[in-house]
């Protein structure tokens, strides 16, 4: 069991009085004890209080969604209800995902703090991804028998499987689910359930200070949204209250950050956010705001950097292999694909102490768009826009293009 002690001043005064001199008055301060227990477990009067069963089902849905987009016989408007999945709609092989009232478009770009009052950003990026959806059908699936080359959708060999692109060499599934990661996954953690305009809505301070539960339900409003916010990092993991044994459970968040903690630059990122989670919500039980806008700041700083890392890893994987002296396009073509979900997904990610992501939306277009600049796409990339690129991400964070690429 982890202790963390935290030192409050208190409102009250003792006074000291004496014939020969004015009052004195010493602050008397408290020290409050929130210890951080040994997995993401609470209770209440014996009950267990995590809940987190519709970021579980949404991260399920986007596993099948996106298995959908390698079966080609499948159609725009299959997939496209899939993603906009209405309950009781045979949508999914799973049942439960059926009779689910969830689904993934609803809460694509969708958090209160980037999105409320902007709704027009919101109506673009849902119109993306259906955009990739339809693309992967009318594009890619009437090319599958075809080689890919400049200007052809098609297949690529890469040595190990054969993948799909388009005419300029993306993969539409990776630039569904690496920009899922950001619009889903990341905004919804660390933009909507992180949030103190989540966290804090109404009464739920209040509330929860009383330990006022919802109706039917074991924990406070403050506890659900911050289990919601855990989910979607969590919510496939074998042990949810122990995920760092599991890493990789999902092919979204959870994957990624197993990936940084395999590399020793990065290495205890994985527990850094295990820890900040469990901290944050044992706060919540103790009622200390202070120390839960802390440990959100750690998840928003050390997510973000999940997402930036693997763009540049990416990123230079492709230029190494591009430089072969045959280069493996459909090895290559696949990094960057993924390379460009990520660095789609910058825009969701959240700078610590502020409301803004490290790179904006204009910034990571900016991007995209220097990637893609040739007359072909991924085709004409070169070594220099790949680094130029790169240099641009790891700028606005406090690691190296060289430490990502390892």
């Amino acid at each position: 069991m982890r202790k963390f002690f935290f030192t409050i001043a208190i409102g009250s005064t003792a006074f000291l009085t004496s014939c020969s001199s004015d009052d004195d008055a010493t602050e008397m301060v408290n020290t409050i004890e929130i210890e951080n227990p040994a997995s993401y477990s609470f209770e209440r009067e014996g009950e267990p209080t995590v809940s987190f069963s519709g970021q579980t089902t949404r991260i399920l849905m986007a596993q099948e969604l996106l298995g959908g987009f390698t079966t080609n016989t499948n159609t725009v408007e299959t997939l496209q209800a899939m993603y906009a999945h209405e309950e009781g709609a045979a949508d999914f092989e799973d049942s439960d995902l059926n009779a689910s009232d969830k689904n993934l478009r609803s809460k694509t770009a969708a958090s209160v703090d980037y999105f409320s009052t902007n709704t027009t950003d919101q109506t673009l990026i849902r119109t993306e991804f259906e955009s990739w959806i339809e693309g992967q059908v009318t594009e890619v699936f009437t090319n599958w028998e075809v080689a890919a080359e400049a200007g052809i959708a098609g297949q690529l060999a890469d040595g190990e499987k054969t993948r799909y692109v388009n005419a300029e060499g993306l993969e539409y599934n990776q630039l569904f689910a690496k920009g899922l990661i950001g619009a889903l996954m990341t905004d919804q953690a660390l933009n909507n359930y992180l949030s103190t305009a989540v966290l804090d809505e109404g009464t739920s301070r209040a509330d929860n200070d009383a330990g006022t539960v919802l109706e039917g339900k074991t924990y406070t409003n403050m506890e659900h949204k911050w289990d919601e916010a855990y989910g979607y990092v969590y919510g496939l993991n074998a042990d949810a209250s122990n995920p760092n044994a599991d890493l990789g459970a999902d092919k979204f968040l959870n994957e990624y950050i197993g990936k940084l903690e395999e590399d020793s630059d990065f290495s205890g990122i994985a527990d850094e956010i295990f820890q900040a989670f469990k901290l944050g919500r044992a706060a919540i039980v103790s009622g200390d705001y202070d120390v839960r806008d802390a440990q959100a700041e750690i998840i928003r700083a050390k997510i973000s950097q999940v997402i930036a890392v693997r763009g540049i890893y990416y990123l230079q994987q492709a230029k190494v292999t591009l430089a072969a002296e045959t280069p493996n396009y459909g090895s290559a073509f696949h990094a960057l694909s993924e390379a460009y979900g990520f660095i789609y997904s910058l825009r969701f990610t959240r700078k610590p102490g502020t409301d803004a992501p490290y790179l904006t939306k204009e910034e990571s277009n900016e991007l995209l768009e220097e990637l893609m600049e040739g007359e072909n796409g991924l085709w004409d990339v070169t070594a220099n826009t790949i680094d130029e690129i790169s240099e641009d991400i790891a700028e606005e964070f406090d690691f190296t293009v060289v430490q990502a690429a390892e």
